[in-house]
């Protein structure tokens, strides 16, 4: 490899000659897996030697950081392991010819920033490269240093910040914080560098939280950002208004003094700006604080039900501001074109969807402040109509519906007759989606009304419209029906399984199939409308009551037959089929079938389980499918197990293998997940013939949960899954408790960062996985007799799992739903070992669980706790 040839390599990969472009990228690629370490080091040569053209320089440094760093976190890890076994010397002769090229680029900004800040996150975390960061502050600080230079090394601060672990840079953060304030300040001459300061402290807010602690630095980094607002540089303006968005989510307690003082004149000014990315920053900020007081309205409920005060008190700003910032919004829901590109986000689209957060924030408040604009649906100029009608769709979820029962009965039929004769494609479709959300949110007043025949015919008009206004139309049928559906399950009471007829019994065999003609429109595959419409016919058919069921037998053949014949018929995985790409329409038509299958009594699904399961298994046995086909037609296979139940046993035999292939299908995680949800169901299904495909299935599951590259989220149900196992087969389970306990010990010794939510919410489903497992383990060893009681095998474990218990219990953190399985288990155990379990199970945490789950808004929750305090009310009386 020498440089010239590597330049000519370079400059073809930003060629328009795709021929040139292809061979480029096979030559990097090439040299890349012979030698990575060389092609990195002459990467940097090229870079940081400002005779090249800025072409190949600037594709030197895409190529450097794409072999640093992905996107793909396991191509991460990769690249990063191989870096640190790289020379040492090769290693700082990339990082000097990389810091040398800060501020030599013509393009910004600076692709040499994101090169030393993919090395910085993995040196710095091993206390490697530890001149870095102050090299960078000290060329931001330094008087008399070049602008260039000082805006790359702010950009390469921002970046390091932004993905690295916040406690690697615990020692520098008032040094990093420090220049980058530095850079924004007003007396700073050079407009780039202030953005690129505004832009790099946006990164580093959430280093701030000591400085935020201190009031002398808090008013000064908040004096800071308020001035950058207040600028001509539209850039500059909108990452500052950003940077207070985000404060306000970060650091709301501490927002009090700024928010009368400075916050709420600049943010109501930015609402007002011609800027369009002003406004949309000034949108955001009360967004965000909406969101902020929402979550804290949720905190404050929760802590009055457990008699502590809330860590963070609201202060309503978001009501205090609702006469000024209201108008604003709505002035901006008139500024809008017919034919605005969807994709577009602009002024228009984010006032609405701050309107619909300010309704659930401040709730019957928002009504007086919108209801009377939403009377311009009479308005000669189709956007004050198309307004109106969309800032009464924004409020109907979050006010007290008896609030909105009035005014929704009156808007109704004006609603209906705009939807089907307004002159303006804009104001149909929002009508359309108007009419769909009133459908879902005040559902009495809808169903009640005497227009409710006329919302009929027009959304059925409607389904011939324009993809926009049909693709609103196919979802206010959905809401509609479901709405409808619900109201007769409550009519009827517990008396029935479901209902014998509801309000949309005359018209569900012609919604049906304008539903079905309009999956076939020529154009149905425009705003989504192709989907939109089976997906409005899933809900049709799930919310059908008795007298609807010629028609859901009927649907149930039309589906077959299209499904049948897309697989027949097609030529290629590329083919398009009826304007829409084959992948999603045969996973749409399975997913209409699952939800059909569900929905028939068992001895008409038994009849076309043949003809379905066909199908099913032709779907599978493409090596062509997408990943997404094959969980699809895995849990299409999964309900007709469920309806048929031990029927399946037939197939069991031809959907063998793609079980075991699907289940050792780690790379594609959905296809494996959906395996293991069949095991389930087979379970449940089979019973203690489940012993015959048991050995098999717990090696693979447990190989599945020893491979580091499944990902996490398979692996919580996995372990409910031994429980289900157990469950099935009863004592025969005891030849897989050892590995299985095993297992469940070390799952249960997993840790993670609470501060990382994502993390958290997998950490919960982890423990409800455990839990489950322990219960089903339980119950399956108790046997349905006391001969085949095998639970002593498991009393010397008890320790364990009562300990893991009291882990839950004490964790702040944990879920409703983990609450719950909690209490389940402790029911199993006090119900499996009766007295003798007396002296494991007294512990106040157990009994502090159980409290928490009576008092549980979540009935399942609350009776599974009731239940396990009777059980151990039953053994402490003995």
């Amino acid at each position: 490899m020498n440089a010239v040839e590597l330049n000519k390599v370079l400059e073809a990969t930003v060629s328009i000659d795709i021929v040139a472009l292809q061979a480029a990228q096979k030559y990097l690629e090439s040299a890349a897996a012979s030698n990575p370490e060389l092609l990195l080091v002459e990467l940097s040569n090229l870079l940081s030697n400002a005779a090249q053209s800025e072409n190949a320089r600037k594709a030197a440094a895409i190529q450097l950081k794409n072999h640093l760093t992905s996107k793909d976190e396991s191509v991460k890890i990769q690249y990063q392991q191989r870096w640190l076994t790289f020379d040492a010397n090769n290693k700082q002769g990339i990082k000097n010819n990389i810091l040398r090229t800060l501020g030599t680029e013509s393009s910004h900004p600076s692709n040499a920033a994101q090169c030393v800040a993919a090395i910085a996150q993995i040196e710095l975390p091993l206390n490697q490269w530890p001149d870095l960061i102050q090299l960078l502050v000290t060329n931001c600080t330094t008087p008399n240093v070049p602008d260039p230079l000082k805006e790359a090394c702010i950009e390469a601060l921002g970046y390091i910040v932004e993905d690295i672990e916040p406690t690697v840079l615990i020692h520098q953060s008032n040094l990093i914080l420090t220049a980058i304030i530095n850079t924004m300040r007003k007396e700073e001459p050079n407009e780039r560098v202030r953005v690129a300061g505004a832009q790099a402290l946006f990164n580093a807010l959430e280093f701030c939280k000591d400085q935020f602690e201190n009031p002398d630095e808090r008013n000064y980094i908040m004096r800071v950002i308020c001035e950058s607002t207040q600028t001509n540089i539209s850039k500059l303006s909108v990452a500052s208004l950003q940077c207070l968005s985000k404060i306000m989510s970060l650091y709301y307690k501490h927002m009090e003094n700024y928010m009368s003082q400075a916050l709420f004149a600049i943010t109501l000014s930015a609402l007002d700006s011609k800027d369009d990315q002003v406004a949309l920053q000034g949108i955001e900020f009360w967004s965000t604080t909406c969101e902020e007081e929402t979550d804290l309205a949720i905190e404050a409920q929760e802590a009055a039900e457990l008699g502590e005060p809330p860590d963070v008190v609201s202060k309503h700003y978001m009501l205090g501001a609702l006469q000024y910032v209201v108008p604003q919004l709505l002035k901006c829901l008139t500024v809008q074109e017919e034919y605005d590109d969807e994709d577009d986000w602009n002024p228009n689209k984010a006032a609405g969807v701050c309107l619909m957060l300010i309704a659930q924030c401040c709730m019957d408040n928002v009504v007086p402040h919108v209801i009377p604009f939403a009377e311009h649906i009479g308005h000669t100029d189709w956007r004050f109509r198309d307004a109106a009608v969309m800032s009464f769709g924004c409020i109907v979820d979050g006010p007290d519906p008896k609030t909105l029962n009035q005014p929704t009965w009156n808007l109704i039929p004006h609603l209906i007759h705009m939807l089907k004769t307004d002159s303006s494609l804009a104001v149909r479709d929002t009508c359309a989606w108007t009419l769909g959300r009133i459908c879902e949110r005040l559902p009495q007043t809808i169903l009640q009304h005497p227009s409710v025949n006329d919302l009929v015919a027009a959304l059925l008009l409607s389904l011939e419209n324009d993809p926009r206004v049909a693709t609103n139309a196919c979802w206010a049928f959905s809401s509609l029906a479901e709405s409808a559906y619900d109201a007769a399950e409550n009519l009827a009471g517990d008396n029935e399984e479901e209902p014998q007829t509801y309000i949309l019994s005359s018209y569900y065999a012609t919604i049906i199939q304008k539903l079905l003609l309009t999956t076939a429109r020529p154009d149905a595959n425009q705003n989504n409308l192709r989907s939109a419409a089976y997906e409005s016919i899933m809900e049709l058919l799930k919310s059908s009551p008795r007298d609807c069921y010629a028609v859901v037998q009927e649907t149930t053949v039309t589906i077959i037959a299209r499904l049948e014949d897309l697989l027949h018929h097609r030529q290629s995985s590329n083919e398009k089929t009826s304007g829409g790409n084959y992948n999603d329409l045969q996973s749409l038509l399975c997913a209409t079938l699952q939800c059909v299958i569900k929905k028939m009594q068992q001895g008409d699904a038994i009849q076309i389980s043949d003809t379905v399961m066909s199908a099913f298994l032709m779907m599978m046995s493409s090596n062509e499918q997408s990943s997404e086909v094959q969980e699809d037609a895995l849990m299409a296979v999964g309900t007709v197990m469920e309806v048929t139940d031990k029927h399946f046993a037939k197939y069991m035999d031809s959907f063998w293998p793609y079980l075991v292939a699907s289940l050792q299908n780690h790379a594609e995680y959905s296809v494996c997940a959906a395996a293991v949800g069949i095991v389930g169901d087979m379970c449940r299904t089979f019973g203690a013939e489940m012993a015959n495909f048991s050995d098999k299935l717990m090696d693979l599951l447990v190989s599945a949960l020893s491979d580091q590259a499944l990902h996490q989220s398979v692996k919580p149900s996995i372990l409910s899954t031994f429980g289900d196992i157990a469950m099935a087969i009863g004592p025969v389970y005891t030849k897989y408790l050892q590995v299985v306990i095993h297992i469940l010990k070390q799952a249960s010794e997993a840790t993670v960062d609470k501060n990382d939510y994502e993390m958290l919410d997998y950490f919960n489903e982890l423990r409800e996985g455990i839990l489950e497992a322990y219960s089903g383990i339980v119950q399956g060893l108790k046997g349905e007799d006391a001969a085949n009681n095998q639970l002593e095998q498991l009393k010397p474990y008890l320790q364990i799992i009562v300990q893991l218990i009291i882990s839950v219990s004490e964790d702040r953190d944990k879920t409703d739903s983990l609450t719950c399985c909690a209490c389940g288990l402790i029911g199993d155990i006090v119900t499996g070992y009766g007295v003798s379990i007396k002296n494991f199970v007294q512990f106040d945490s157990i009994a502090d669980l159980l409290s928490q789950g009576r008092r549980s808004r979540i009935s399942k929750t609350k009776s599974m706790a009731h239940w396990a305090s009777k059980e151990m009310k039953k053994i402490n009386a003995l």
